[in-house]
């Protein structure tokens, strides 16, 4: 009978049970060890500390948007590679000296681009940036008094055309 229980037994890292209830748990340590590396290495957008204080800027904003509309200020965005194209019309040929161009991530703070676009001739401005992942970007063009909001579709076909909000 001794014979016949020692050749039954064999050792525990040839059972398949044990590896089920070693890798169960360990499982869980490999998930949690990679949901703490996400969280420490992607950066989330943080709550504005002086909520109150944005919400009143939104009516001044607001202010800029119609103004646009008074201008009759009109933009056509194109992309090529790494250089933003713009063209302004109207303002009554008076444009400003630069332009403010935020493009700005849904999601990902992070990946927000905002470039100040020199004045080159008639109404036309150009910078450099950087490479946009593919998706919906929000789009606003700004100078000192006037704002016009829209959104890209990257990749980008045709030119975007900005228009005052009505």
């Amino acid at each position: 009978m001794d014979a016949m229980n020692r050749e039954d037994k064999r050792p525990w890292y040839q059972e398949p049970w044990v590896w089920l209830l070693i890798a169960l748990p360990m499982s869980a340590v490999i998930g949690g060890v990679i949901t703490i590396y996400l969280a420490v290495v992607s950066s989330d957008g943080l709550v504005v500390d002086d909520y109150y204080k944005r919400g009143k800027e939104i009516n001044r904003d607001l202010v800029r948007d119609e103004a646009a509309a008074r201008y009759h200020v009109e933009a056509s965005l194109e992309l090529d590679a790494d250089t933003v194209s713009l063209k302004l019309s109207a303002i009554n040929g008076a444009w400003p000296d630069n332009v403010r161009l935020s493009l700005l991530h849904p999601t990902r703070a992070g990946h927000d681009q905002v470039l100040v676009l020199p004045h080159g001739n008639e109404g036309s401005y150009r910078g450099h940036i950087n490479e946009l992942t593919q998706g919906h970007w929000y789009v606003q063009l700004e100078a000192d008094d006037w704002r016009l909001s829209g959104t890209l579709p990257v990749p980008l076909t045709e030119p975007l055309v900005l228009m005052p909000m009505k």
